[in-house]
């Protein structure tokens, strides 16, 4: 008996959870997409991997120094 309410506790958990996801409002993919494009339009002069580093510094993929033993 036990195990027939902890199956039925589950089932109505499982119903609230994907009531609540039913209730998510959706963005349609076409207006995700476009604000991923004016996005990246409009930050594409802040990306290093476009423009480059103002110098190796700054730039966090270069080779790293190799050490010497002493």
């Amino acid at each position: 008996m036990d195990m027939m309410v902890s199956t039925l506790q589950q089932q109505r958990a499982v119903t609230e959870q994907l009531r609540r996801e039913a209730a998510i409002k959706r963005t349609p993919v076409s207006v995700a997409v476009a604000d991923i494009i004016r996005y990246i339009n409009d930050h594409e002069q802040e990306d290093c991997l476009l423009v480059g580093f103002s110098s190796q510094k700054v730039n966090p993929f270069r080779e790293k120094s190799s050490c010497t033993v002493l």
